[in-house]
This record gives C-alpha cells, structure tokens and sequence, in this order.
C-alpha cells in the first residue's frame, strides 16, 4: 500500500512539473466569450483569453471546475495529450518533424511529455515492486569480517587442491590448477589498484586516493544507502540523459548542416518519453503470470523499430542511412550515454 502511494505522489509530482513547463497555446477554453473585460489587468477584448496578460475569459466558480482544474493540471488530460501520444507510439519521426516545423499548439511540448512520462515511469515501479534492495549485506562490497566472497575463494581453492592432489605428475591438468590457484591466491591476497587487503577483508579499490576515500569508501559503507540514492537521483537527474545524448545524434549529422541542435533535442526527448512509456508498459506486463518472456520480447522489438521509424522519418534518411545510424546507437552510443548517467548519479549520491 505504500508504495501505492508513493507511486500516486510520484505521478501528481511528473504532472505538476510537466504542466509547469507546458505552453498553454492550443488548449480549449470551454466557453465562448464574447466582449468581456478581463478580471485581471481590466483590459476590453473579445475571445477566449486576454491579449495582454493571457487570462482566461471565463472565471469560475464552482467545485466541478476546481475538479476539472486537478485532472487538466495533474495528470495533464487534455486534447494536446491524445494528439500526441499516437504519435509518439506509431510515427514518432512525423510527430518530431512537425514539432521542429512549427506544429507545437497541438502537440505536448518534448520537455512535458519526457517529465512526464519519467515520474509516471518511476510512480509505475513503486506500484509494482521494482526497486533497489534495501537488505544488502556488508559483505557485498567486502566490508565483513569474513566476507561470503573471501570464503567462496577458498572453497575454489581446496576443491583444486584436492583435485591436484589425485592427478599423476605428468598430467597436464596440474599445470591448468597450478595457474588458477596462483590466480586465486592472488585474489585472496589482494593486488595492487584492484584489491586491497585490509583487517575487515577484501576491498575494492582504484589506486587513486581521494576516490576511494570518498565515493568509494561510501559504497563500501551503506552499499544499501548508495543503492537507494542511486535510484532517487535516478528519476531527479533523469533530464542529463538529455544532454548527454545530443553530442552523439550531433556526430551522425554532423555533415548535415540542415539539422541543427535544437532538432536533435526534441528527437532524443521524444525518444526518451516513447522509452518510458515503454517501461511502463513492460513492468505492468511482468507482473502478469508469464508476463516477463513477454515484455522482454516487446522490449527487443519495440526499442530498435521505434528508434529506426524515428530517425528515418524525423530526418527523411533512406532506409540504408537509418539503419547505420540506428546501429550506431544501438551498439555505442546508447552504451556510452547510460555508463556516463549512472557514473555521474552514483557520484552525486555520495554527497
């Protein structure tokens, strides 16, 4: 039940901010005005809103209104929403070209529909059960007095040991169980700028001191805590995908000069909104019984066709230009993108 809740508190949040960031142009009034003077800055005009503050003509005053408003301001369902969701599903490259072309009244901005669609992403786990652990043992990160790692070494270890002891000495199986055990030993005992060997145990470590002695040292600490953090600044942070993801679509054009950055930021923000509402999607599916071979298949085929029918369509590629691009993306960049995210949110949960 609580995550119930946390889930409805998550999806009011992602509203409230979509609809902060939100243009009001395209939305319906409601109501017919006729020469009316505005309530708020006493200007005399005709239509539904004022041409100098932007106010609507019809001032309300009643509780179904005030119902509406919650709905409408929330969770965003207005006529702007329903043009663009088919859109995004189906033909997300025609949904980007019209939007870059000046189609914006009747389409949900990029930036509303990705923040959105992330809090919704995130609300939907918590409803479902899909989070980080919170149980973690200190052994996890060889913070325990003898921890399950170390032990599970030396179990590799005697098993060979007895092994070896069975063998001829001409078999050349002794020299294989030499070298794993040489191997092993030296995990055992640590190594330099990988392992360290301490009191408490094994311990991870890079060789540079002032990483270990803080974001590391945290996560060897509470890796439980840095778990949590991490999925908290996940959704917090989620906007960096932004950023770092236009220098990657920019190299693919970069000798098209037609295509310029604001282009590729509502292509890589749609996307990333059609990727939430993917997830959403495919942990509701898990839940069913025999539901995850499922949503994995409708992961594997839905990530690489929406992104081909994105990029041909948004860049009017033909089919051999968005296929290199998409594996570009799909093979490298992709990979890059969500190493540097997960880098720089786990840095920022040690603060």
């Amino acid at each position: 039940m609580n995550g119930l809740g946390d889930g409805i508190g998550t999806v009011i949040e992602g509203g409230l901010l979509a609809r902060a960031v939100e243009p009001g142009a395209g939305e319906g009034a409601g109501h017919a005005a006729a020469p009316v003077t505005c309530a708020n800055c006493q200007t005399v005009h005709n239509g539904h809103f004022c041409p100098e503050c932007g106010q609507t003509a019809h001032i309300h005053r009643s509780l179904a209104a005030i119902g509406h408003d919650i709905m409408h301001g929330v969770l965003h369902l207005d006529g702007k929403l329903w043009e663009t969701l088919p859109l995004l599903a189906f033909k997300p490259g025609q949904l980007t070209r019209r939007y870059i072309a000046g189609e914006r009244a009747k389409f949900v901005s990029p930036m509303a529909m990705f923040l959105f669609t992330v809090f919704a992403m995130f609300a939907v786990f918590q409803m479902v059960g899909i989070g980080t652990p919170t149980d973690l043992p200190s052994e996890f990160l060889g913070s325990g007095s003898d921890s399950t790692f170390r032990n599970e070494i030396r179990d590799q270890i005697i098993t060979l040991e007895k092994e070896r002891v069975d063998l001829p000495d001409a078999s050349p199986r002794r020299a294989q169980i030499d070298n794993e055990l040489k191997g092993l030993n030296m995990i055992l005992e640590g190594s330099p700028g990988t392992l360290e060997k301490s009191n408490s145990g094994v311990t991870f470590g890079t060789g540079i001191d002032w990483l270990d002695k803080g974001l590391i040292a945290k996560w060897k600490k509470n890796p439980s805590l840095m778990l949590y953090k991490l999925q908290s600044n996940g959704y917090k942070f989620s906007w960096l995908l932004i950023p770092l993801s236009i220098p990657f679509v920019w190299l693919m054009f970069a000798w098209r000069r037609q295509y310029k950055a604001y282009d590729h930021a509502v292509f890589v923000t749609y996307s990333l909104s059609f990727m939430s509402l993917l997830f959403i999607a495919m942990s509701i599916i898990s839940v069913i019984p025999g539901g995850a071979g499922w949503a994995a298949l409708l992961f594997f085929v839905s990530v690489p066709l929406h992104l081909y029918k994105q990029l041909r369509h948004a860049y009017s590629l033909s089919r051999f230009s968005a296929f290199w691009r998409l594996s570009v993306l799909l093979l490298f960049s992709i990979h890059i993108v969500l190493t540097l995210f997960l880098l720089i949110v786990g840095a920022l949960g040690a603060f």
